[in-house]
């Protein structure tokens, strides 16, 4: 590949882009194609739990209060059947994923493997859009339900009153602060705070569970008030079946769970082909939070519909989105609700570093390699100020209400978990396993189910999503259009007959004629060189090598590029290449002769007929179109020095 010169990046561009791959070794227009960093150590399973379990297990701060507002008496009942499909649906399905994309692009990789073209990018852009929806909602939701905390705890109303914008913005922007100054060590941060935060609602479940013992009464009118309501058992349950989907929240984990896969540990046998000990890690993983998770869900829930009063559930009472600190203060005293107080909004604060991480793992990961980013959204530092910007808007748009987000966050969880589904299902059909099959496609029918009762329930949520995708999908196309014209050609590798092309003609002028390969056979080729000739006033002393490119997927963005030589008729020599573009393959050949030659090769076009929007719009879309501008175009742009540039003839 080429080299530029370039001047050396400042200080700040320096630690901006730290991480990116080729900052500071000079690569010029090779972009991000250098050798990537080496991959850290990583974590020990159950230490990555509590990275991901900040998101899941923080929903405790406010997933009784929601299930109690939805099912009321039923809250329990619910609560048991969402345990059910958590154990049996997400869980399975989710350690079939971490099997599948062991390397934390979750069930959207294995996806974007069955659709190819551009209809294959946009529906990986649209999945994106719920996911960024699901991670940036878990930022800001959680963060708001923090200041909710901070804000209603009795020691602090009064002087905390009417700022929960403020403390929400504020707290959004820790967490930033946090990924600027380095992420891989706050893991530690996130044991501590998980194993002091589950500590302390173990304390809150045993009191509670001790006040429900020890006064008989409070079982006994729940179950006659259940009676009284419901009639008898089936119907419990059936209500119970129908106001589950309400209930998703306590599904938010399993997504950023796999998020963070790559900072398992493994085995030291891993490779990145086969991470065996990653995959079964990560299962644990995934096991151990959801076993954890479903006990406290089913205690919580129990000991907050039978020992807190209806009413305060309800918007404005003191345990609308924070019922288990409503019974901290009220069966352990202020000193130790004020505790809790600081634990839960430290973990909900916190919660948005796992989908921070998820953000960051997901995004770069398709983004760039569509052409659909700027080449610095591969670095972690500047993702990060765009996605605290982005919560900064949330957070303003939804005045930092919990209950505003809750739609948008259940949508893109339910969408997200929907897709992990129908993804398994469609890999096990692949695998041939009947069984499983049956299974995920039985699970994958109940989060569809729940998804759309969601949809119809809150359709806030899906606009949401919706403006997330729509966002996304317009700033990708404006990123592809202004990186059009980039080499987009990650490495140059010739066959030996082609080197043998490029050692003969380095010897005198090196001579390309740009052909699109028709019937190839031999009055093609006499015809062409012929035509080139006349158009260029050439001797017929000068000699040639042909170029054909033959386009395969004209929506990758990014590719490495094989060359290789034949011979045709006993007379033409030819180099074919198999590209997603042909002027971008072209430049990048050329600057590859040049820099391997020191030489400066010359090539050949014919003027294309048509309107030129027509033929840049052919190209944008499929890789042809008005080829010669544009490949002068692309090498003008990958090599500044007019005399180091290679020579674009058209006639």
């Amino acid at each position: 590949m080429a080299t530029t010169e370039h001047p050396p990046p400042s200080r700040l561009r320096t630690w901006m882009l730290e991480g990116l791959s080729d900052m500071g070794k000079g690569r010029g227009h090779t972009g991000p194609h250098a050798e990537p960093e080496p991959p850290h150590q990583g974590q020990r399973w159950w230490r990555v739990m509590c990275l991901t379990g900040v998101d899941y297990f923080s929903t405790l701060g406010y997933q009784p209060g929601i299930a109690a507002l939805a099912a009321g008496l039923l809250s329990p009942v619910a609560t048991i059947v969402l345990v059910i499909v958590t154990l049996a649906g997400a869980l399975p399905v989710y350690r079939r994923v971490a099997e599948e994309s062991p390397h934390g692009q979750g069930s959207i990789a294995m996806l974007e493997r069955l659709l190819t073209f551009w209809k294959g990018k946009l529906f990986v852009l649209t999945l994106l859009g719920f996911a960024a929806t699901d991670f940036l909602i878990t930022i800001t939701l959680s963060a708001a339900d923090a200041s909710t905390h901070l804000v209603e705890n009795p020691q602090l109303t009064d002087a905390l009153h009417d700022k929960q914008v403020l403390i929400t913005l504020v707290l959004v922007a820790l967490l930033g602060a946090v990924f600027l100054k380095g992420f891989l060590e706050a893991i530690g941060v996130a044991v501590a705070l998980v194993a002091v935060y589950l500590a302390l609602n173990v304390v809150i479940v045993v009191v509670g569970l001790w006040h429900v013992l020890t006064e008989g009464h409070v079982v006994t009118d729940w179950t006659s008030a259940l009676t009284a309501e419901h009639g008898n058992v089936f119907v419990m349950i059936g209500v119970a079946l129908i106001v589950f989907p309400k209930l998703a929240l306590g599904l938010s984990g399993f997504e950023t769970g796999v998020a963070v896969m790559p900072h398992v540990k493994g085995d030291a046998g891993d490779t990145e082909e086969n991470p065996k000990g990653r995959i079964r890690d990560t299962k644990k993983l995934l096991t151990a939070a959801a076993v954890i998770m479903s006990t406290f869900l089913i205690s919580t829930s129990f000991i907050t519909t039978l020992l807190i009063p209806e009413k305060e559930f309800e918007a404005g009472g003191d345990a609308n989105g924070r019922a288990l600190a409503y019974l901290a203060h009220d069966y352990l005293g202020n000193a130790f609700g004020t505790v809790y107080d600081i634990s839960t909004i430290a973990i909900l604060w916190f919660a948005g570093a796992s989908a921070m991480a998820g953000l960051l793992n997901l995004m770069p990961r398709y983004l760039p390699r569509y052409g659909m980013a700027p080449h610095w959204a591969r670095a972690v530092r500047p993702m990060v100020i765009v996605f605290t910007l982005v919560g900064f808007l949330v957070t303003w748009i939804f005045d930092a209400d919990v209950d505003a987000q809750g739609g948008a966050y259940a949508t893109g969880v339910l969408v997200l978990i929907s897709s992990a589904a129908i993804a398994v299902t469609i890999a096990a059909r692949k695998a041939g396993q009947r069984n499983w099959t049956i299974a995920f496609g039985v699970i994958s029918a109940v989060f569809l189910y729940t998804t759309v009762v969601n949809v119809i329930e809150r359709p806030d949520g899906v606009k949401i999503g919706a403006c997330f995708i729509a966002g996304i999908i317009l700033i990708s196309l404006l990123s592809r259009l202004m990186r059009a014209f980039e080499l987009r050609v990650t490495s140059v590798t010739l066959d030996t007959m082609a080197e043998r092309f490029v050692r003969d003609m380095a010897s005198r002028k090196i001579r390309f004629i740009a052909n699109e390969p028709d019937r190839r056979d031999k009055a093609e080729y006499r015809d062409k060189i012929e035509q080139i000739r006349k158009d260029n006033d050439l001797t017929e002393q000068e000699d040639f090598v042909f170029v054909e490119v033959t386009v395969t997927d004209p929506s990758e963005f990014e590719a490495g590029l094989t060359v290789r030589g034949e011979v045709l008729h006993n007379r033409y020599r030819v180099l074919t290449l198999e590209s997603s573009s042909v002027p971008n393959s072209l430049a990048a050949l050329l600057l590859h002769v040049r820099d391997t030659t020191g030489r400066t090769p010359h090539i050949y076009f014919e003027w294309t007929e048509g309107n030129p929007f027509a033929n840049f719009l052919r190209f944008f879309l499929f890789g042809q179109g008005e080829v010669a501008p544009v490949t002068r175009e692309v090498l003008r742009v990958a090599e500044p020095g007019r005399k180091r540039r290679p020579r674009v003839h058209v006639g």
